[in-house]
């Protein structure tokens, strides 16, 4: 049996599973979702603090903003600006100081208090 003709397609292989491009992880990070905060309330402050001036924030009156991305399924998604996992916690620090996570992004810092950020990241998580 000549087994330089059965792994020689194989090895002339290699080259090209090596070159496929990737983001660098193989898996992303699992999204959670944060074990307390009211949804209800967080989508009341949604509106409050005006995030729909920027944002479409699905199931919130007049959340129809085109400046920030869309959260449209946001708590399907694995990372929050492209800087984060998808965690409760880590939602809540970029509601509260977003400049402190990203220095110089547009997302400006609304003065969301810490309960209020928890509740705002409740409702996003439920938009899967």
């Amino acid at each position: 049996m000549n087994h330089h003709r059965i792994l020689w397609p194989l090895l002339a292989m290699l080259p090209i599973v090596a070159a496929v491009p990737g983001c660098g992880r193989t898996t992303p990070p699992p999204v959670t979702s944060p074990d307390t905060g009211h949804p209800g309330r967080g989508a009341e402050l949604i509106a409050r603090y005006g995030c729909g001036s920027c944002h479409t924030v699905p199931g919130v009156d007049g959340a129809n903003g085109l400046v920030g991305p869309p959260l449209t399924r946001f708590g399907a998604r694995s990372y929050i600006a492209g800087e984060l996992p998808n965690s409760a916690e880590n939602l809540e620090r970029w509601i509260t100081d977003p400049q402190a996570v990203e220095p110089g992004t547009a997302m400006p810092n609304l003065g969301v208090d810490p309960i209020d950020a928890q509740d705002i990241a409740a409702y996003l998580h439920t938009l899967d």
